[in-house]
């Protein structure tokens, strides 16, 4: 019999089919969520936080140089005033934490960051809070930034509103909060965060605001500026509506006192205070100066360095002197208008240093009028008869002359191949027969000069004028003789540096405006030894046959001009008898009390006027003309007016408490009756002409003078003899080149000579004009060789 299976035995035989409902495992199921969540992050952060975190940059660098930490370059006198900030398009001036009140930074982290103390670089709430307000205004808005986190975006980041940003800065921020201190990340925050403009910290937003250090900020003062970081155009003080500017300090005091940094007593004070708020001006003093030395800056460190590397430069300058300079100079031209005198210039050094005292480039830098702006003493111009020294220098270094070697001041024109004839003449119009050297450089006499010239050569004058100091004349065969009366053009700043060779005793102490570069750590990267300069300028002095090796960088000074025609120079500048001729006595020249060296010099075409004098301690050099070469007024510049009141006012201003010491002679130069050859009498005094025929002198050596005189120098070829000469009676002179022999009668006359003129009438009578000036109807031509051609008078 079958066996017939039914429903229920199936289901007694098979319990486990049983539709019973099934229990769920929810710890297995969160596990299991945790895990795809974090599998995810670990997909997301490989695929996009990690590309975004290579690369990124050490927060070490906040303190080991970054980039960005661009710090302002500031100048200062030699007195610790400062005279001009550099920088690029950031203006920071660092500062300490320790060195600020502790509302300054509380201030900034009461509006910013209140959970500061508290947070590891970054506010979970902040940024959910930040984002769910940008999801509902779609964007970016908000930020929610730590003051790390703003940090680290000024420090590396740039300005874009992005999630990628975002994450960065937070992964630099916990870096940076584990590397550093809170009271180190605030310090970095205030020196860093943009306060407006070119203001960047909290240093330069004090002095920017308030023109004052972030040291000495008032509650009041620190609350305004730590409202400016998030919008610094909305609240800025200086809008045209501040009323933002004083909603954003209450709010910021009212955050203050509810965190407990300060009382509600001290935020009343502080919101009743009266804020005096800086002017907005260029902080600059001494603009030309500080200009030279920003471009003297630049090649010794580079532009970068300069702009953003805070260096603290200590300069020569005394900004106390400079102004005096400035304001003298100013009121002098200002005076001289009317003589069609639109600008000046005025250059003070210590020559035994090379300081740049004061530097006046011209009238005022802000007189675009004038070009106020240009330089002066770095300009080039003609120094007329200023660089006379210079050609009598050359000759006393090359022995051909002394003080009292006589040179014929007569009516003289000069030729040179390939160029015109030169035919000089004195500022007076007049000639004074036979002049010494020193009534010539006294007298500032133009005849003499380019004869001195034509003697001792163009090349050997340049090359010794490139020696002491002159760096624009570079070829001979640019040049002629005119070169002797202010021909070339020159720099007032080199004419200080050659003038100071001879307020040296002929050793070059190179012009500095620099004394020494820190950068705002205060760690030296220059320094210049004055007391080392000074030291080897005595040894140089005191030994001028010796050569000393010098260092190369610091000091370098070199003899360039033997002691004895740096003497005698000197001695010559400053004997007041010695410009009577030219100037008369106790002219503006002339320092009541004081024994200067001074020398003027005025182009022939008016348009450059200078007076530059010295002590072995101080040089002054004046300039007054107009920028763009236009004449003055031609009857009223002279050598003792335009440039030499003001150099007397400047140079009385540096000597009144100063006793002048000038050097003794060297053992070399002698004083003593001399004659026409510079030198005294010797029984073996001889002249020969260029066939070796002896050129006979009368009584020896014409009139002898008391003088000084090197006494290694040679007699100049200068004398007066008397012998017989045919005379036309109708004129009283002998005859011209040409003219007919009859009737000429002979008569003893004294006929002078100098290095260049061999035949000269001394004692013949010559017309004279009304005015009693000698007529010129011929004049003497000097040729390529060395005598003269006699065509008459």
């Amino acid at each position: 019999m079958s066996k017939v299976f039914t429903s229920s035995r199936l289901k007694s035989n098979h319990p486990h089919r049983t539709h019973k409902k099934k229990k769920w495992n929810w710890f297995k199921i969160l596990l299991l969520i945790l895990f795809v969540i974090l599998l995810a992050g670990v997909v997301f952060f490989c695929w996009k936080i990690l590309p975004l975190l290579r690369n990124l940059p050490s927060p070490d660098d906040l303190t080991t140089g970054n980039e960005r930490f661009s710090v302002a370059t500031q100048i200062y006198d030699r007195n610790g005033q400062q005279l001009y900030e550099l920088y690029d398009d950031e203006r920071r001036l660092p500062v300490s934490l320790s060195d600020l009140p502790a509302y300054v930074g509380e201030a900034s982290i009461a509006i910013e960051d209140k959970n500061f103390y508290h947070h590891f670089g970054f506010d979970p709430i902040g940024i959910v809070r930040a984002f769910v307000v940008n999801k509902l205004r779609g964007g970016l808005a908000q930020g929610g930034s730590t003051i790390t986190q703003q940090l680290m975006k000024k420090a590396f980041l740039s300005s874009e509103k992005s999630y990628d940003r975002k994450i960065k800065e937070i992964a630099l921020a916990i870096v940076t909060e584990m590397r550093y201190d809170k009271d180190q990340i605030l310090e970095m925050y205030l020196n860093y965060i943009p306060y407006g403009g070119t203001a960047v910290g909290i240093g330069s937003a004090a002095d920017t605001y308030f023109g004052k250090k972030a040291a000495d900020l008032t509650l009041a003062e620190a609350a305004l500026l730590a409202g400016l970081p998030q919008a610094p155009s909305k609240y800025s003080p200086f809008a045209s509506d501040a009323t933002a500017a004083k909603e954003r300090q209450a709010e910021v005091l009212k955050n203050m006192v509810e965190m407990g940094f300060i009382t509600q007593e001290e935020a009343n004070a502080a919101l009743a205070e009266e804020l005096v708020f800086a002017k907005k001006q260029i902080n600059i003093s001494a603009p030309h100066f500080v200009f030279y030395v920003r471009d003297q800056l630049y090649e010794m460190f580079g532009e970068e360095k300069v702009l953003r590397g805070g260096l603290r430069v200590t300069t020569t300058l005394d900004l106390t002197l400079q102004e005096d300079a400035q304001a003298t100079l100013s009121a002098e031209i200002d005076d001289l208008d009317k003589l069609k005198v639109g600008n000046g210039a005025a250059l003070i050094t210590k020559p035994n240093t090379g300081e740049i005292l004061a530097m006046v480039g011209s009238r005022n830098y802000y007189d675009e009028d004038h070009d106020g702006q240009v330089n002066v003493t770095l300009a080039k111009r003609q120094p007329g008869s200023s660089i006379k020294p210079l050609v009598y220098a050359t000759a006393f270094e090359q022995r051909m002359m002394n003080p009292s070697s006589v040179l014929l001041d007569v009516p003289t024109c000069f030729e040179n191949i390939g160029q015109p004839q030169y035919c000089p003449k004195n500022y007076s119009g007049s000639f004074n027969g036979p002049v010494t050297v020193r009534q010539a450089l006294g007298s500032s006499l133009n005849i003499p000069a380019v004869k001195t010239l034509r003697v001792i050569g163009l090349e050997s004058f340049i090359d010794q004028a490139q020696k002491m100091g002159i760096s624009t004349w570079e070829d001979a065969k640019n040049y002629g003789w005119s070169l002797s009366l202010g021909g070339g053009e020159v720099k007032m700043i080199d004419m200080a540096q050659a003038f100071a060779v001879l307020a040296n005793q002929g050793v070059k102490v190179p012009l500095i405006s620099i004394t020494k570069v820190e950068d705002y750590q205060g760690n030296v990267l220059y320094e210049a030894d004055i007391e080392e300069r000074k030291q080897l300028l005595a040894l140089l002095q005191a030994n001028p046959e010796v050569e000393f090796e010098t260092d190369g960088n610091n000091v370098d000074l070199e003899r360039v001009l033997q002691p004895e025609p740096s003497y005698l120079i000197s001695h010559i500048m400053r004997d007041d008898r010695a410009r009577w001729l030219g100037f008369g006595s106790n002219s503006e020249l002339v320092i009541k009390g004081k024994e200067v060296a001074v020398k003027t010099g005025t182009t022939n075409d008016v348009r450059d006027n200078w007076t530059i004098g010295f002590t072995p301690n101080y040089l002054t050099v004046v300039w007054v003309g107009n920028t763009d070469g236009s004449a003055m007024n031609y009857r009223l510049v002279s050598g003792v007016t335009g440039a030499a009141p003001i150099w007397n006012d400047l140079m009385s201003r540096v000597l009144a408490d100063e006793e002048i010491i000038w050097p003794a002679a060297p053992e070399t130069i002698q004083e003593g009756n001399v004659c026409w050859t510079g030198m005294p009498l010797r029984g073996s005094d001889q002249k020969f002409d260029e066939n070796g025929n002896e050129i006979p002198m009368a009584n020896g050596c014409g009139d002898m003078k008391r003088d000084l005189y090197w006494t290694k120098g040679y007699p100049t070829r200068s004398g007066v003899r008397t012998e017989a000469a045919w005379i036309n009676p109708a004129t009283g002179l002998p005859p011209k080149e040409g003219e007919s022999q009859e009737g000429l009668e002979p008569q003893d006359r004294q006929i002078a000579q100098d290095p260049l003129l061999d035949y000269y009438c001394l004692d013949c009578v010559r017309a004279v004009d009304e005015n009693g000036k000698q007529i010129v109807d011929s004049p003497y031509y000097v040729s390529e060789g060395m005598g003269a051609r006699q065509y008459g008078d």
